[in-house]
């Protein structure tokens, strides 16, 4: 029998699992012509509910399954995150499936079993159950990055990220054995003491074990040196799908990342902060370099994604709880301007057929100027130039690495920041002075216009009222750092 100690802790990712069971049934019973928008809108209603039971059940630090489930404030405030994300992306994505021949009610399906696994991840309290979460969501990823079957790009990355996805759950399950064989243990909370102890030498089979975990997660967060995956993947997957990648499944990774470096390995700091200084480092300057260069819009998405990843880790590399608030605080906000970038992207479409190339945004300001406005302003965001939110994200993460002292890698993010600026104050260049041949088509779609609008002013406005996200960040990130 199933104790009520397990259930209620877990009740958002069993309610959203079992009501995704149930969608899949509403699914084949229905015809097919009705299938897909009954069965989307019921996917947005349960992850609304899920939201709501993850926020209700908002009350302290529960265990449950033995240890191997733990929900607090940090692991309510990442999931929150994921599922607003998840919810925009299926948002958006309605009319474009529609269009683009992907009209199958699996694709909304796939997407809750993925929020599923991340949901897991973020509470995963044992390098078991952080594999099982892990492999759900990545699972459900490698479809939907292959959904559009017609479509040989999107056939290629799906290819491509399964067998690198393959390859960094290797690596990982590698490094779980490793800790477990020269620790006698897999819980975070046995762990963590263990290692603490006055005197106690971490052996080399468990720093390497470290290793192998850390880079099998970097994987996840397309992270440098792992990060081949990412530029193929996001410019080949249908753009709703790179939309996704580029938010929920990147916010859950980092919540797993801090949470497994922060708990169990804490007391190894010295050891592991190397290794996070390097791909940190290595993340923000190939993020800045790599993009210049870049002709396709996601393409250029996907290096700008990596650079971010960067600037977050130099957050984790701090390993202050000042460190982690400023990681939350800069992913809140990273969700909202690659959400609106990317809902300008899905309005690139001439003639009826979806366009990538920036050089199509030329003379946007003439024909689109509401959506040269929005777009805009996330380009001030995402290069980091106040008043714009992602400048305050920028701001918490450097304050958090000059206070640990890390001044070469302050000084780094700073400059690879003005590196980055370059391109995408370049986008706005081409909307504003450059004249277009041929403008995209009218009108933008309603759901598209709504994200756009609600995300550009989260963006513009947030320095007038950050405290939401500034103070409830702050709580979460004071959970992991329960002394």
């Amino acid at each position: 029998m199933i104790e009520a100690s397990n259930i209620l802790p877990a009740l958002p990712e069993i309610v959203l699992a079992v009501l995704g069971m149930a969608l899949m049934m509403v699914g084949v019973f229905v015809s097919e012509k009705r299938a897909l928008p009954i069965v989307s809108g019921m996917t947005v209603a349960a992850l609304l509910v899920t939201l709501a039971l993850v926020i209700w059940r908002a009350d302290g630090r529960l265990l449950a399954f033995d240890g191997l489930f733990v929900t607090d404030e940090f692991a309510v405030f990442m999931k929150a995150l994921v599922l607003i994300g998840s919810i925009l992306v299926l948002f958006m994505s309605e009319n474009f499936i529609s269009r683009e021949g992907m009209a199958r009610f699996e694709f909304p399906i796939l997407v809750i079993f993925a929020t599923v696994g991340m949901m897991m991840m973020i509470s995963a309290n044992d390098l078991i159950s952080l594999y099982i979460g892990l492999e759900l969501q990545s699972l459900s990823l490698y479809i939907i990055a292959s959904f559009q079957r017609d479509n040989i790009r999107s056939a290629e990355a799906g290819l491509k990220y399964f067998v690198l996805g393959a390859l960094s759950s290797g690596l990982l399950l590698y490094g779980c054995s490793l800790i477990y064989g020269f620790s006698g243990s897999t819980r975070f909370e046995v762990l963590a003491p263990m290692l603490a102890e006055p005197g106690v030498q971490a052996s080399a089979g468990l720093i390497v074990g470290i290793v192998f975990l850390a880079a099998g997660l970097a994987f996840k967060v397309s992270a440098v040196p792992f990060h081949m995956w990412t530029p193929d993947v996001y410019e080949g997957a249908p753009t709703p799908v790179t939309a996704f990648f580029a938010v929920a499944p990147k916010v859950a990774a980092i919540a797993l990342l801090l949470r497994v470096m922060i708990e169990p390995f804490g007391a190894l700091i010295d050891e592991w902060r190397q290794i996070i200084i390097l791909i940190s480092v290595a993340s923000m300057l190939l993020g800045a370099f790599a993009a210049i260069a870049q002709s396709n819009i996601k393409r250029l998405m996907a290096y700008s994604s990596i650079g971010h990843v960067g600037y977050a880790l130099v957050g984790l590399a701090s390993g202050s709880q000042s460190g982690l608030h400023g990681v939350l605080i800069y992913m809140a906000i990273y969700m909202a301007m690659t959400v609106g970038t990317f809902a300008c992207i899905l309005c690139m479409r001439r003639n009826g057929r979806m366009v990538e190339n920036i050089s199509d945004l030329a003379g946007l300001g003439k024909s689109h100027p509401g959506m040269a406005l929005a777009l805009m302003v996330f380009m001030f965001s995402l290069a980091g130039i106040p008043p714009m939110a992602g400048f305050f994200g920028k701001l918490y993460i450097f304050l958090a690495a000059i206070e640990a002292e890390l001044y070469t890698l302050a000084v780094i993010g700073v400059v690879s920041s003005v590196v980055g600026a370059f391109y995408y104050l370049r986008i706005i260049k081409i909307m504003y002075f450059d004249e277009g041949t041929e403008p995209l088509d009218k009108p933008v779609g309603r759901s598209l216009a709504i994200v756009i609008t609600v995300a550009g002013l989260a963006v513009f406005l947030f320095f007038l009222w950050p405290a939401p996200i500034v103070d409830t960040a702050g709580l979460a990130a004071a959970s992991l750092f329960p002394g």
